[in-house]
């Protein structure tokens, strides 16, 4: 019988990750199909209880699902459990077992853009939602010392910085308004700034002016395309990375999860390119605009 993965998000019009699980699937002779499943909010939950059928394998889950997923499962990995955002689903019998694949990405990601220079310990990180959270978590569990969150719904920073209140007590984890001087004046005492908004997923959005980005900042976009965020940062004298390297890595997790198999991460690699390159850019159907930022 064929196996069945599905994305369920909203919307998922495009997808990398189905070209890179697809071809990862086909190339280890694993008899499974990549489905892209758009599903509002109120259609999360019969969604979910779908998978527990025999022909799945499991999901990936994204905006705007990561963190409504999570009462919706049985149990949660400690990395789940500590974003409070799941990313990934595994069945174990009829049962659902939620992941975050996003947390092993980002510091995949973070540490290929910092290189062989020594780990910063202080971070500016824009966005509140599901990506946030693991890439807050993945600072906290990296040994940053400080780190400010800024979202356009403060509510929506301060609920994360609360979330994290227990394993966030050795350092300074902070939410501050969204004032370009306030993020200006932060980005003058740090090391490393993390878009984790989709603003500059389309067009050439961007959510900060390049004239506030000072040099030998370390830039790390989340979204998987140049941003302009990341054009500005590159002529500031920033060093910069875009998303794909998390991207990556989180499928490539994701993939072992699902067949116990370790990832083709080549093979994947290279239809993340092949895919961005016919113009796909959302690898998850993430919305865009300032509203996702909150």
């Amino acid at each position: 019988m064929t196996k069945r993965v599905v994305l369920i998000g909203h919307p998922v019009a495009h997808s990398l990750s189905g070209a890179m699980q697809q071809a990862a699937f086909d190339e280890r002779s694993i008899d499974a199909t990549y489905e892209l499943w758009d599903r509002a909010p109120m259609e999360l939950a019969e969604a979910i209880a779908e998978l527990r059928g025999d022909d799945f394998l499991g999901a990936n889950v994204t905006i705007p699902h990561k963190e409504k997923v999570v009462p919706l499962v049985d149990r949660l990995t400690e990395e789940a459990h500590a974003t409070g955002a799941v990313n990934t689903l595994t069945r174990e019998g009829r049962k659902l077992i939620g992941h975050n694949t996003d947390v092993p990405g980002f510091k995949v990601a973070l540490d290929k853009l910092v290189g062989k220079q020594k780990m910063p310990r202080q971070a500016v990180v824009l966005g509140a939602g599901g990506g946030s959270r693991a890439v807050v978590y993945g600072l906290i569990t990296e040994g940053f010392t400080r780190v400010i969150v800024f979202n356009r719904h403060l509510h929506r920073a301060e609920a994360l910085v609360k979330h994290f209140g227990r394993s966030a007590a050795h350092m300074e984890l902070r939410a501050m308004p969204w004032h370009e001087s306030i993020i200006e004046a932060e980005l003058a005492k740090t090391r490393v700034l993390v878009n984790a908004t989709s603003i500059g997923l389309h067009g050439d959005e961007t959510p900060i002016p390049g004239e506030i980005l000072p040099p030998e900042l370390l830039v790390l976009d989340l979204v998987y395309r140049k941003t302009r965020l990341l054009r500005d940062a590159a002529a500031a004298g920033d060093e910069t990375a875009d998303g794909e390297l998390m991207l990556l890595h989180q499928g490539a997790a994701a993939f072992t999860l699902w067949t116990g198999q370790p990832a083709p991460l080549e093979l994947m690699q290279t239809k993340l390119a092949e895919a961005r390159a016919g113009g796909i850019e959302s690898a998850e159907g993430e919305p865009t605009g300032a509203v996702t930022t909150g």
